[in-house]
């Protein structure tokens, strides 16, 4: 069994110099297929739900390509990497739809903390209750995934301290969500938050990961996980959507996998365990040091993930896509993105250096893949 895969990806438009530049309005009117995010600076595209790797690669790139073509038709613009406004422009809100009363809200409320770009990854899980199961596994791993997907040590020119900064600063509402027990306990929880204000509106859950389904919270078809940060590179993003697949496989196959019944922690105690490591990942990401939910044992994140990819490989071979999750090591060794910039950082390069060289590696590395993989597919 393989599970289907989709993808929301939201990128920041602008200069070859790495100023974030508005230009929403315009793609969305002109291109089919891209959606407005509430500031103009970013927009979305999504990938048509897939078993399929090949597919989803393809699905990453081929609406790139398209925007990049419209942007050069507009001027000198490009696609910019990384989750935050690296270079500048976090003093303001540049609505890209002024009539929109959510939108209103979100930017009263939030300011630009919530003006990021990063990758939502959806996977298909029919059965509310392993879904319920698997959201609050993947709940508490979650973190790992954000130290695998890092891209945000940047904001207005300075490195902040984090390597996310995007999940730094972003406001999770409402405050405290639990780990729900079964489906009829998320229902409740959601009918009694939309009654109390808490929540606007069935969207307005902004956890690491959260399920989701055509008519939320009563409907519902796949977990949502909207911890990471935008990985550009689509090899490196199918490689952590492949450990999230196996892992799923697993919880799927083992109903004894379940932190309501193998922790030593109480579910409120986990809330508070994952919270910490969140912010720890937000802070050092495959450097950080964790707690395991299991019973609140100390842990390198890099460590956890090794463990966790030799635990799942033989499922990953088993259904014939071990070839994606592989890359995986590289992050490891290498580092994510951030870890890269600041690295640079290290040895004298400035922020708008660091951006304005990753914004040409980003168009190279798309081509490369284009060529060597989807010319095929995308022609």
């Amino acid at each position: 069994m393989v599970l289907t895969k989709g993808f929301e990806i939201e990128m920041y438009t602008g200069t070859p110099q790495g100023e974030i530049v508005g230009l929403s309005d315009q793609i969305i009117t002109d291109l089919d297929g891209f959606m407005r995010e509430p500031d103009s600076r970013n927009v979305e595209y999504i990938t048509n739900p897939s078993t399929n790797y090949e597919n989803q690669l393809c699905g990453l790139l081929r609406p790139r390509r398209t925007l990049r073509k419209y942007l050069q038709g507009l001027g000198n613009y490009t696609l910019i990497p990384g989750s935050t406004l690296s270079l500048g422009g976090s003093d303001r809100f540049y609505r890209s739809d002024p009539t929109n009363s959510y939108h209103d809200y979100i930017e009263q409320t939030y300011g630009t903390k919530v003006v990021t770009a990063s990758v939502h990854i959806n996977v298909g899980i029919s059965d509310p209750e392993i879904l319920m199961r698997a959201c609050r596994i993947i709940r508490l791993e979650a973190p790992l995934l954000l130290a695998l997907s890092a891209s945000s040590p940047f904001l207005n020119s300075q490195a902040t301290g984090y390597h996310s900064t995007r999940w730094g600063l972003f406001p999770q509402t409402p405050t405290h969500v639990p780990l729900f027990a079964s489906h009829a306990h998320h229902i409740q929880w959601v009918e009694a938050q939309l009654a109390a204000g808490t929540m606007q509106n069935v969207r307005h859950l902004w956890t690491s990961v959260r399920p989701n389904g055509d008519r939320r919270p009563y409907d519902l078809n796949r977990l949502e996980l909207r911890i990471c940060d935008l990985v550009t590179d689509p090899i490196s993003l199918l490689a952590i959507t492949a450990l999230l697949e196996a892992r799923l496989l697993q919880i799927i196959d083992n109903p004894s996998i379940d932190p309501l019944t193998q922790s030593s922690l109480s579910p409120e105690e986990l809330i508070t365990l994952t919270a910490k490591n969140e912010m720890a990942a937000a802070t050092a990401s495959l450097d950080a040091q964790l707690q395991h939910w299991q019973d609140g044992s100390n842990i390198l994140a890099r460590d956890w993930i090794s463990e966790i990819y030799q635990d799942v490989w033989s499922i990953a071979k088993q259904q014939g896509f071990s070839c994606f999750l592989s890359p995986l090591q590289k992050i490891l060794r290498e580092g994510n993105e951030a870890q890269q910039w600041l690295q640079l950082h290290k040895v004298g390069f400035d922020a708008q250096r660091v951006i304005k060289q990753a914004i040409v590696a980003t168009q190279e590395r798309e081509q490369e893949l284009e060529n060597k993989l989807c010319s095929s597919l995308l022609t």
